[in-house]
């Protein structure tokens, strides 16, 4: 069995810190002795009790075949404590070598003062990092803090101690720093300052360009933006890789360098290098392909319509073939090729707007693979130009042979940009071979006197700069056939202005020409028109032209080579509003018992109406005494029917009657009447002529009965017999009654009720007595015996009267009859008013034989004054006369 020979014990032959990136460099030699292979265990260990930290196997590969170098990096900083290496190998990857000895890198040694790591360097955005104190001996550490934020501490080793910050920040204050503290237990505490920043990125959109093939320019884009106070400063390099140049310094992020004779293609490298990192990017290029020329302005020369323009290329790039652009703002571009050996370009931009603002900018190019930079602007005016639209007013004065023309111009000056100063207007005309000139200074219109023949007419403006076009019409000749041109009236359908339409005509060769007016104005209207070209019969003018509630008229012409004819005449309204103007009534009013006629007058073509009068609305109100009104409306459809007749209306009422004249918008001004029907008399002759025609019939049927029925109407009507009424005899009993009272007590009460009573009493009952028996008072047995004699009684009705009592006797002839006058109110009071009984003698009514009296006690006095009222009741057989 063969036995392995233990590889022999490696040596480190150096150990080098780099504090800056916290790093451990470990060299050792390799042993040629053809064992070797490529395996190796490698452990670190801290402190001075070589606490293993790291232990692992690792692979190198070195272009040394004698040395071999790795490299380990520690999240700690080396000046926290001491850090060994050691290293052995492994044969066939089974049989390790022994250990090398322990190499150690020691850490910082601390006398007087604690001290802090990492100190004063760049760390790296978004990372985590480890920051350590070591005191002098003697001295523990108590807390430590990370910008004034305590942190839980770890000790390293007997008296160091760490805290770690994550996921670090680059601070918002100016100076991008975090502040670390240590506190110890002699105090003291100690600061220590670090700064934050991030990497370089990576350069974007390299490309190098030159304008004169001598120097090269390279750009690129730098990426994120650091701030000025940032400690992670940057440095770039540019490599011509295929050439032997040394690295050229840049500044971010451009970079110029002169191009290499005979050098075609290029090939560089731009490098982006901090304390954090490096970024490298590549470009290669050929110079013929990135030329941007670079052009000068020569001379701009500006007219009405067009303006020309130069300039000149700088750098020897005609033989390289160059294309131009030039371009005017408002947006237009025009290409052209520049072949001049001295590099003068020129061109001339069209179709540009008269007195207009402009401004413009040129770039070239080789071969038209890289375009150069556009010029600064240059700003131009265009000259002014003045075109004018011109119409006319023809009137046929009362020569037949001579017509008034009335030329009316409007200047139009195209553009805004300065102020055009119109000198005059020269009007020309030309009629039967005679040609004359007229000067209108500063005047829109002319009136001319020409022939019954076609006249042709010239009006130019005269500028004292730019130029002015001149404006041509035809007045054709008189023609003395009829003329009916085709009259419509608009419909206004909305207030948004007026659409026009007419029939296109073949003879209206060169357009047609729209004039407007308003009618019925006192004062002659301003004339518009508006011009339309050939085949466009459609116009909408908007409503911001014309005034709402007046009517215009207008006539559209059509243009032919000999001038123009009217075609059409169009009325409307841009808007219709009510009528203002009321009817006027027609009076008097035609009227009957059941209808009304009214007539009214109103000019329902009146032009100053504000709206077209489609008819008339008839209102009707009735006014019934004490009742809602009732109200109901008649139209008329026709505007110049201006009559009507309501009907069916109650006879006697009294009607309102209110006509207004009716738009598309409704009713305007009302005119109102108050009529009142007449009598029906005709309706009352059946309640008439009926009974009367009735008694008639009926006195032809009974007249031959006519004896007859005499005697007996003088049956039913005439009185009882031996009935007599002798009103003066009661008369006069009343006035010698009253006489006789007016010594007694008056009193006050509202009425009197007095009862007077008739009896036909048997012969053989007489009584002169009266006396208080009757209030049931003690009395004689002759008086209680005359009271039950009585037949019939009076019974006093209860009523809310004084207490009075009259009675009174008066004879009869026949004695037949007993009289009894009765206060029937008199009883309540009765036992207070009489204390003795009252004996009337006979002798005093001398006729009355017997004399019956009522129950009721004789009265001693009457009652005179005041008196309310009195009620007087007659009864005959038994009757009551009541007063």
């Amino acid at each position: 069995m063969d036995t392995v020979k233990q590889p022999p014990r490696l040596t480190i032959s150096h150990l080098q810190a780099v504090s800056n990136k916290q790093s451990l460099v470990v060299s050792w030699l390799v042993n040629h002795t053809g064992l070797v292979s490529g395996i190796y265990q490698i452990q670190i260990s801290r402190t001075e009790n070589h606490k293993i930290i790291y232990n692992k196997n690792v692979s190198v590969a070195s272009a040394d075949l004698d040395k071999h170098t790795w490299t380990w990096t520690s999240d700690l900083p080396l000046e926290c404590v001491d850090h060994s290496v050691r290293i052995r190998h492994f044969y066939n990857q089974s049989v390790p070598s022994p250990w090398s000895n322990w190499v150690t890198n020691y850490g910082a040694k601390v006398k007087d003062e604690t001290k802090i790591f990492p100190l004063e360097l760049v760390l790296r955005e978004g990372t985590s990092a480890m920051f350590c104190c070591v005191p002098p001996r003697g001295v523990n550490i108590t807390s430590m803090a990370y910008n004034k934020k305590k942190h839980n501490v770890i000790s390293i080793g007997n008296r160091v101690k760490a805290i770690t910050v994550d996921n670090m920040t680059i601070p918002t204050t100016f100076i991008k720093v975090v502040l670390l503290s240590c506190s110890d237990t002699t105090g003291n505490i100690v600061h220590a300052w670090n700064f934050i920043s991030f990497p370089p990125e990576k350069p974007r959109n390299l490309s190098c360009v030159t304008t004169d093939m001598e120097t090269v320019t390279c750009t690129w884009e730098p990426g994120r933006k650091r701030h000025p106070n940032d400690r992670n400063k940057q440095t770039q390099t540019l490599q011509i890789v295929n050439s032997d140049q040394a690295p050229i310094s840049c500044e971010q992020p451009l970079c110029k360098f002169l191009a290499v004779p005979q050098l075609e293609e290029y090939n560089i490298s731009v490098v982006v290098k901090d304390q954090l990192g490096e970024e490298t990017e590549s470009y290669s290029f050929n110079i013929s392909d990135r030329v941007s020329p670079v052009i000068q302005w020569d001379r701009l020369s500006p007219g009405v319509t067009d303006t020309t323009v130069s300039w000149i290329v700088l750098g020897n790039l005609t033989h390289l073939g160059l294309h131009c652009q030039v371009t005017t703002d408002p947006y237009s571009i025009t290409f052209l090729s520049c072949h001049n050996e001295s590099g003068h370009c020129k061109v001339k931009l069209e179709h540009l707007l008269p007195n207009t603002h402009y401004s413009t900018r040129a770039r070239c190019s080789v071969n038209g693979r890289l375009w150069g930079d556009w010029t600064q602007p240059v700003s131009f005016t265009t000259y002014p130009l003045v075109t004018l639209d011109l119409w006319r007013r023809m009137k046929q004065l009362s020569d037949l042979h001579s017509r008034q023309v009335t030329l009316l111009w409007t200047p139009h000056i195209v553009g805004t940009a300065a102020t055009v100063n119109i000198r005059g207007y020269t009007v020309q005309w030309l009629q039967e071979g005679q040609n004359r000139t007229e000067w209108k200074y500063r005047q829109t219109q002319a009136e001319v006197s020409i022939g019954p023949g076609q006249c042709d007419f010239t009006v130019q403006a005269v500028l004292h700069t730019g130029s002015s076009i001149p404006a041509h019409i035809t007045i054709p000749q008189r023609d003395d056939r009829e003329n009916h041109p085709v009259e419509k009236r608009l419909n206004s359908g909305s207030a948004s202005g007026f659409s026009l339409s007419w029939e296109e005509q073949d003879t209206a060769t060169c357009g047609y020409t729209v004039e407007w007016c308003i009618l019925g104005s006192e004062v002659p209207c301003t004339l518009g028109w508006v011009k339309m070209p050939e085949g466009n019969s459609t116009l909408f003018l908007p409503a911001r032209h014309f005034k709402a509630g007046c009517r215009y008229t207008f006539n559209i012409y059509g243009c032919t080579e000999n001038g123009h004819r009217l075609l059409e005449i169009q009325t409307g309204y841009s808007q219709e509003l009510k009528p203002v103007q009321s009817p006027i009534l027609v009076e008097p009013v035609q009227s009957t018992s059941s209808s009304v006629t009214l007539e009214w007058h109103y000019d329902e073509d009146e032009p100053a109406h504000p709206a077209f009068i489609t008819g008339y609305l008839v209102t009707v109100q009735d006014r019934p005494p004490g009742h809602t009104a009732n109200v109901f409306s008649v139209s008329v459809a026709d505007p110049q029917k201006k009559s009507v007749t309501v009907e069916g209306l109650q006879q006697s009422y009294e009607y309102t009657f209110s006509v207004s004249a009716l738009t598309k918008v409704g009713p305007g001004q009302a005119a109102s009447i108050t009529i009142r029907t007449r009598a029906n008399y005709s309706a009352h002759l059946p309640k008439i002529l009926t009974p009367i025609l009735l008694l008639l019939c009926c006195t032809i049927l009974l007249w031959p009965q006519r004896k007859m029925l005499t005697s007996g109407l003088k049956e039913i009507f005439s009185y009882p017999a031996g009935m007599h009424i002798k009103t003066p005899e009661f008369d006069s009993f009343l006035d010698e009654t009253g006489e006789r009272l007016q010594s007694h007590r008056v009193e006050e009460c509202i009425s009197c009720d007095i009862e007077i009573l008739n009896i036909r009493p048997p012969l053989n009952e007489t009584t002169t007595q009266i006396g208080p028996e009757l209030l049931n008072t003690p009395s004689s047995s002759s008086s209680q015996s005359s009271l039950s004699s009585l037949s019939p009684s009076c019974e006093p009705l209860q009523a809310d009267y004084c207490s009075q009592l009259a009675t009174a006797l008066w004879d009869t002839q026949t004695l037949q009859e007993t009289t009894c006058i009765a206060n029937k109110t008199y009883f309540n009071n009765m036992e207070e008013d009489l204390h003795e009984p009252l004996q009337v003698a006979s002798s005093e009514i001398p006729d009355l034989n017997p004399l019956t009296v009522c129950r009721s006690q004789v009265v001693s006095h009457m009652v005179t004054s005041p008196t309310k009222h009195c009620k007087y009741n007659v009864q005959d057989e038994a009757e009551h006369f009541e007063l």
